[in-house]
């Protein structure tokens, strides 16, 4: 399996250059074909004072998007054109003119999702939590700083067991079968007759072995730590440059009001992170 068709969801300037830096260098790797999704927000009836349409502002606020669509669309061609890979370009117009909930569509044809990660506040940025959500497919996040990798020789692979943890697995074989290792990590193993604890993730350590991946397993206590803490812990410690993982094996509104693993890695883990659910 390889990632054949990717869609690169480019939002803003900002964030475009690292979604690119990492959506080329996979598409070439993969031989696959690029599409760039940009949505713009369309012209809202603003009026005057008198309570008439300001077309003036509309004019303007409609020239902007025009303008920073441009600018986005020769980013993007001319990096593709530069790195030879076949590629599509699509510019939409939605009322949020999010591009991650616009291009939700395009993105469920897709081997592969890119979208940046939002910044720590959550201001700026496409809406990537539901995108991950609801988009039927694996997105990798890219961090909105530091190092960027796209080699992924050694990947982190968070694993609970749940339906989520099983996609985003499977769904990323094709990074783990060229890395060069894959640790699986499991935190607070169910220890019950039926499973016994020190035999957490060795089914799926099993599974992932017969596609020649090289496999570890830990296993580790929380005693009080929150999940998404170990997790960036462990990946301080072990070097890995992708984290694996089923997004929202609990409830999105629970994660929404009191957080979680899958908000934590939509907004602070520092490394590229691979999610399905």
């Amino acid at each position: 399996m390889r990632f054949k068709t990717i869609v690169a969801v480019l939002q803003s300037e900002h964030d475009a250059e690292r979604v690119l830096d990492c959506a080329i260098p996979l598409a070439s790797r993969f031989q696959g074909h690029l599409v760039g999704i940009h949505a713009e927000a369309m012209p809202v009836p603003y009026t005057s004072a008198t309570g008439f349409p300001d077309t003036e502002f509309i004019q303007v606020s409609a020239e902007m998007n025009r303008e920073r669509t441009q600018k986005l669309h020769n980013a993007f061609i001319k990096r593709t054109e530069e790195a030879e890979l076949s590629y599509e370009w699509r510019s939409l117009e939605s009322f949020s003119g999010d591009s991650a909930l616009t291009g939700i569509s395009s993105v469920r044809s897709a081997d592969l999702v890119i979208a940046a990660q939002r910044d720590i506040d959550g201001d700026e940025g496409a809406d990537v939590d539901t995108l991950v959500y609801e988009a039927g497919r694996p997105v990798l996040v890219v961090p909105h700083s530091g190092a960027l990798v796209t080699s992924f020789k050694h990947i982190l692979l968070a694993w609970n067991g749940s339906k989520e943890a099983a996609r985003a697995a499977f769904d990323a074989i094709p990074f783990m079968a060229e890395a060069e290792r894959t640790d699986v990590l499991v935190i607070d193993p169910p220890d019950v007759p039926e499973h016994d604890a020190h035999a957490a993730g060795a089914e799926i350590a099993a599974a992932l072995s017969r596609h020649d991946i090289s496999v570890r397993v830990s296993i580790q206590k929380s005693n009080g730590t929150a999940v998404e803490e170990i997790i960036q812990e462990r990946l301080a410690a072990s070097g890995a440059d992708l984290l694996v993982l089923g997004a929202y094996s609990h409830s999105w509104l629970r994660e929404l009001l009191f957080g979680g693993v899958t908000r934590s890695v939509l907004r602070s883990i520092p490394v590229a992170a691979f999610l399905s659910r």
